[in-house]
């Protein structure tokens, strides 16, 4: 079994002070400010959300520890945060800092008592870290053979059925060609090991594997500057490795590049599973295995979409449920939740959604700096 070293402590003297992280802040009583804008979302009959914490700032992937902390990233403020609810009612009460001065750390993933944390070029690993929140450990380093490129440079992580660890490398623009990005990779959970699992992908922040084949599926952002209406961004489909999803030369499946699509055939490319709309940003996604929620959710996916930054009218700013037939096949999509976009007014941006123990979601807000609760209540007949 290969042990890692830890990392040395002049590499990374200025990313990483850990023994000074451990103070703690009791997570603060939801403001009224909050709780007035969570009026504004709209669900389904006899689903509710409410506040699970505030306080976590610019939070982005979710990742669930084995002792039911709530880990959450961060692009923009290089900070780990766990979340924890001591007393079991649905509501966190201490936010700690674990984490910071990293480079955009957005994504996270928990196996086996270990956080591992994508900051950029390199993977860390804290291990143990339920159990020493309050003196967090020195970070492990897995893996530093990714590109230290910041554009589209944040990540997302996720652990596959067959034990490898997935991780989307986006293009370092909005459109170019450049060997080494725009792929998802797989690594070993010691960081050897590491391969090109697909190609052609612009832009993933969102990565799961379908409960019953295991199979991959994963956002990616189209392009920018083609107008208010195209590309989509898309939902795919990678049942084995070695597709290509047609960036930079085809997007959303049938629309060629005008600059790196002469002389290409998006025929040749694999299509998206679904087309979600041009500049929703789509971002984390989970599919729902739990008994909360109705019979008809069960093995449905939520996708979380930032919302868009440079259309003419904002589109996106909720949370998208995409609907499968029995064989596993896309049968179409429908908005979940909405009310973070008010005219052209947006007071919060879904990041992330993830699946907690008594079947309950949490979705992560990295404009707010909070993260919700979705619930259902079965209505009174």
């Amino acid at each position: 079994m290969l042990t890692m070293e830890p990392v040395p402590r002049k590499a990374f003297s200025l990313l990483f002070c850990c023994a000074f992280l451990a103070a703690a802040c009791e997570a603060p009583a939801a403001g009224n400010d909050l709780q007035e804008k969570l009026a504004l979302i709209r669900l389904p009959p006899g689903f509710e959300i409410s506040v699970y914490a505030e306080g976590v700032e610019n939070a982005r992937q979710l990742a669930l520890g084995d002792r039911g902390t709530v880990f959450a990233g961060s692009r923009e403020a290089g900070k780990v945060h766990a979340v924890v609810d001591r007393d079991g009612d649905q509501r966190a009460d201490r936010v700690r800092l674990v984490a910071e001065g990293l480079e955009m750390p957005s994504g996270l993933e928990f196996r086996q008592g270990s956080l591992y944390v994508a900051a950029l070029d390199r993977i860390l690993r804290y291990d143990d870290i339920e159990q020493r929140l309050e003196q967090p450990p020195e970070p492990v380093l897995v893996a530093a053979a990714f590109p230290d490129k910041s554009h589209h440079g944040w990540k997302y992580l996720r652990f596959g059925p067959d034990g490898l660890l997935y991780v989307p490398v986006g293009a370092p623009c909005n459109i170019c060609d450049e060997p080494g990005f725009a792929e998802i990779r797989r690594i070993r959970a010691d960081g050897t090991g590491m391969e090109t699992f697909a190609r052609g992908v612009r832009n993933s922040v969102g990565l799961a594997f379908h409960p019953d084949s295991g199979e991959l599926w994963f956002t990616d952002n189209g392009r920018d500057m083609l107008g208010d209406d195209l590309p989509g961004d898309e939902l795919n489909h990678a049942p084995a490795a070695g597709a290509h999803f047609g960036y930079p030369y085809c997007h959303q499946g049938d629309t060629p590049d005008p600059e790196f699509g002469a002389g290409k055939s998006c025929a040749d490319y694999a299509p998206p599973a679904l087309t979600l709309g041009a500049h929703v940003a789509p971002l984390g996604l989970a599919f729902y295995t739990a008994d909360m929620f109705p019979e008809a959710y069960r093995k449905q996916l939520f996708i979380a979409q930032h919302g868009s930054w440079n259309r003419s009218a904002k589109v996106g700013y909720n949370v998208l449920l995409v609907r499968f037939d029995d064989a596993g096949r896309v049968a179409g999509s429908e908005v979940f939740a909405s009310g973070w976009l008010q005219g052209e007014d947006n007071w919060g941006r879904p990041s992330d959604v993830l699946q907690m123990p008594d079947g309950s979601l949490l979705l992560a807000d990295d404009q707010a700096g909070a993260i919700y609760r979705i619930s259902y209540r079965e209505q009174a007949r």
